[in-house]
């Protein structure tokens, strides 16, 4: 046994605003893999960053607060939040 835990949750997030390219997925990623989440984030064709994270609940909770009040809030209108069963699937958090 290598001591692998399967995430407690994992969540999808539709970040609206002023928040296409690179820029903004390229710290959505860092953050992420700053507090152990695993996952993906891309742009959508609608306009909005979608991204998928799973990890502890605490650090899930600290993902949302950034993306909401985080150092590019100015740039996010809303996030919409849908919980999701985790699954344990990803080995790193990526761009798409």
């Amino acid at each position: 046994m290598t001591g692998f835990k399967i995430p407690s949750r994992r969540v999808r997030l539709l970040i609206q605003g002023r928040v296409q390219g690179v820029f903004f997925r390229a710290y959505t990623k860092r953050e992420a893999a700053r507090l152990g989440l695993v996952g993906w984030v891309r742009n959508l064709p609608t306009g909005e960053v979608e991204t998928v994270a799973e990890g502890e609940p605490k650090a899930i909770e600290q993902f949302i607060a950034w993306c909401r009040h985080g150092p590019l809030a100015a740039e996010v209108s809303n996030v919409e939040i849908f919980e999701e069963r985790p699954t344990g699937s990803f080995s790193a958090f990526t761009i798409r």
